[in-house]
């Protein structure tokens, strides 16, 4: 993948943040800022709260929904479920209104694991409650040792060769790092599913079919930063602001 020129600016990168958590609100793992200084951009965090979204998105260069907490299913014609846990409706609001307004204007947006449901949700698709409802526990897509604990696991996705993350990580199968209940059901009709796990076929990332680049994973490429297939994820992202700024300069 070819440098970007010195002539263009550092890449601004929009980043959210959880919610209001008591005692420290709004946190982030460092992480999301590690792997996007590693690409070549600047991070910023975006707490929620704010309902204007032009006036944060229209002085940067790129936008990165992150993980979290569960999606108010409410706002995707869902049913409650006895697994949905940590639903913020401040984050949902200021994420789903930020993901709109980057699908509309063609802002370069990464979607990261609740950042992908985000963008899907947002652009009119649902999503599966619990996995194993509807897929059976053949994978584990997070670990639970104990009740109220959640870590991440591995598995593998087979990823579409001819899609735009196939192109970026040039391989058709890679291990990820993962930490959801939580799946896409209905792809919206301008989305295109580009990942899958390797076993029980839950979607794990998706790309949008006309925007310049906007593209989600299910997974947390953030936690492999020494990876070079999720490397590339973040660089791939970077270098499309890049090419957005030549767009806007011109």
């Amino acid at each position: 993948m070819s440098k970007p020129s010195t002539l263009y600016q550092s890449a601004l990168i929009g980043i959210t943040t959880y919610g209001r958590r008591d005692p420290i609100p709004f946190s982030l793992p460092s992480t999301y800022l590690d792997s996007v200084r590693k690409a070549g951009g600047t991070p910023l965090l975006l707490p929620p709260g704010d309902s204007n979204p032009a006036t944060l998105l229209k002085r940067l260069d790129g936008l990165i929904i992150t993980g979290g907490g569960d999606i108010n299913p409410a706002l995707y014609n869902g049913t409650d479920h006895p697994m949905v846990y940590s639903v913020d409706n401040e984050r949902d609001a200021f994420e789903i209104n930020l993901a709109k307004f980057a699908l509309e204007n063609e802002i370069p947006v990464l979607g990261i694991c609740r950042g992908l449901q985000i963008l899907v949700v947002a652009s009119g698709g649902t999503l599966i409650p619990h996995i194993p409802d509807e897929y059976g526990t053949s994978v584990a897509h997070r670990l639970e040792p104990e009740p109220g604990i959640r870590k991440a696991t591995e598995h593998n996705v087979v990823i579409t060769p001819n899609s735009r993350l196939g192109k970026l990580i040039q391989k058709t199968q890679i291990p990820v790092v993962s930490w959801h209940h939580q799946a896409i059901g209905k792809l919206p009709s301008n989305w295109r599913a580009v990942a899958h796990a390797s076993d029980d076929k839950v979607i794990e990332a998706a790309e949008h079919l006309h925007h310049p680049w906007a593209v989600g994973v299910q997974w947390h490429p953030e936690m492999s930063q020494n990876d070079p297939n999720h490397e590339r994820i973040f660089k791939g992202f970077i270098e499309s602001t890049y090419s957005q700024q030549n767009l806007l300069s011109a």
